[in-house]
């Protein structure tokens, strides 16, 4: 099966956003597999356990995945792609929990249309700090 990357990720991130308040709602369950259906990546070996609720998505995981799908200078459209999806999954059930909100505002704040330029030595200096984080990740 061959899938678009950036689709798989979005998929990854919804399934995420789902479990963000740590329980997946019957609406986003459906809202999930719908979404997965309609874009032929349900059966996808990466997705499928997911989808499935084999196993759960830690908020921090589902930041992660956010973060890569955006990148460090994401497009508008990429921007407005992951929040009008992200906005949906969470709007499907009627109930917007903490946790989901919290995920909302977050991703308002990576709105690159409102975002400041980045320098280059920002930039840089953001680089530095993920590697330094991952290296005491690693050691504790």
């Amino acid at each position: 099966m061959i899938t678009n990357p950036s689709l798989k990720q979005l998929i990854k991130i919804l399934i995420g956003a789902a479990w963000i308040d740590g329980k997946i709602q019957p609406e986003e369950r459906e809202y999930l597999h719908r979404v997965a259906k309609e874009s032929n990546i349900a059966e996808d070996p990466e997705i499928k356990p997911l989808l499935n609720e084999l196993r759960a998505v830690k908020a921090d995981e589902c930041y992660s995945w956010v973060q890569d799908y955006l990148g460090d200078n994401p497009t508008q459209e990429d921007y407005q792609r992951l929040y009008d999806a992200i906005s949906a999954l969470v709007y499907s059930d009627n109930d917007i929990d903490t946790e989901e909100a919290k995920l909302l505002n977050r991703l308002q704040l990576l709105d690159p249309s409102t975002a400041p330029p980045k320098s280059a030595a920002n930039t840089f200096l953001k680089t530095i700090q993920k590697l330094y984080r991952k290296l005491l990740d690693e050691k504790s």
